[in-house]
């Protein structure tokens, strides 16, 4: 569902119109459950309460959505800010189990890599024009379907394609001059 109409959804609902809520909450599970496939390796149960906790957390909180705004980025953040808090109780979890390793020294180093390539990666993705950065930014690092990523930025599903391909053309070019 495009941007546009789930936006129109979620501000009947915040007028108090019951359908639309409705509505927008079945439109928005299935974006969420969608979004959340792509980014964990869990149980299809794992996901369902995942999503439970998000569309619970949208209805507490939607009065902190603001009308003039988008409404995906919205969504996004906070299924993204569940997810975090899922992944957290998990790891925590899990650190029960495992033995206690001398281990601190790999993980800063990698932590450390993680981060000089994700900041050369944003610098590098600085110089693309909009059409192929925006394509590149959603559907290679967010995780978006090529759909999504045209519902967002407007543009259409080809050109998402068309960005997606001469943007990673570009960014492979502008990675072997600086190696």
């Amino acid at each position: 569902m495009m941007e546009k109409e789930l936006r129109t959804l979620m501000l009947g609902a915040l007028d108090g119109n019951a359908e639309s809520y409705r509505y927008f909450l079945q439109q928005a599970s299935s974006l969420l459950r969608a979004y959340f496939r792509r980014r964990l390796t869990a149980a299809p149960d794992e996901v369902e309460d995942l999503l439970q906790e998000t569309l619970l957390a949208i209805h507490a909180q939607r009065h902190t959505y603001r009308r003039s705004e988008p409404l995906t980025p919205w969504l996004y953040a906070v299924a993204r800010y569940k997810m975090i808090d899922c992944l957290r109780r998990r790891s925590r979890y899990e650190a029960l189990n495992d033995p206690l390793d001398d281990e601190a020294e790999w993980l800063a180093a990698t932590d450390e890599e993680a981060y000089e390539s994700k900041k050369d990666l944003g610098r590098m993705l600085e110089v693309l024009p909009v059409h192929q950065r925006l394509p590149i930014q959603y559907t290679k690092l967010d995780g978006m379907s090529v759909a999504e990523a045209a519902a967002m930025t407007g543009m259409s599903v080809s050109a998402i394609k068309v960005g997606v391909h001469r943007g990673m053309k570009a960014l492979a070019k502008i990675w072997k001059e600086q190696a």
